[in-house]
């Protein structure tokens, strides 16, 4: 993980001053998990989940929200300022601010996507079976989410379908018994070196 970290400090600045890192994979694969532990090694890195951007009638429809509240002001080297959306509520809550830090991690399914592409340093994918990854989501959700999901798997395979990250990735992350084993992606551009690199830290739950 601190190999990563080392590897992603040493990247241009792709959004004015600030290296944008994105993590993407399928809903459960452990994104949130592996960015926490990515963010900690990189010394507290701001994260963007976009879970926040997201609501429940637009669960891929948040580019604009995203290149308006947070890659226009970041690409300036202001400090940006999101509206998170309160899942349970269903609005937007208060603005919270995101840093122009040197690398900010935006994590979430089709953080990779075209329209972000241009102005991201770097794109990890997590590398685990979309079925396994729906699956675990399911289950660590429960019942009460069943309806939720049925909607969600769709709209993720018809997202994926039109706009596919994973050929675009930089890194593949897997998940292993203990860390993570980082490979160089399909798009193999990030860095002076390809080699395989292992993480450290507890495995992914989430």
């Amino acid at each position: 993980m601190h190999d990563l970290a080392h590897r992603l400090r040493r990247l241009p600045p792709s959004c004015g001053p600030v290296r944008i890192v994105a993590v993407d994979g399928h809903a459960g694969s452990g994104k949130s998990t592996f960015t926490g532990q990515l963010a900690k090694a990189l010394d507290g890195a701001p994260v963007l989940h976009l879970d926040d951007l997201a609501t429940h009638e637009e669960l891929f429809g948040w580019t604009e929200r995203l290149l308006t509240q947070v890659i226009t002001p970041l690409g300036r080297g202001e400090t940006a300022h999101y509206f998170p959306y309160d899942w349970h509520a269903r609005h937007f809550g208060p603005p919270r601010a995101l840093p122009p830090a040197p690398v900010v991690l935006v994590e979430g399914v089709g953080a990779g996507r075209r329209a972000l592409r241009p102005f991201l340093a770097g794109l990890l994918w997590m590398e685990f079976p979309r079925e396994e990854a729906w699956a675990r989501g399911r289950s660590r959700d429960g019942a009460e989410q069943r309806d939720f999901w049925d909607g969600w798997v769709e709209a993720e395979r018809e997202h994926f379908a039109k706009d596919p990250s994973r050929p675009h990735a930089d890194f593949l992350v897997r998940q292993l018994r203990e860390g993570y084993e980082v490979l160089t992606g399909p798009s193999g551009t990030v860095g002076p070196d390809h080699g395989v690199t292992h993480g450290d830290g507890p495995p992914a739950v989430c």
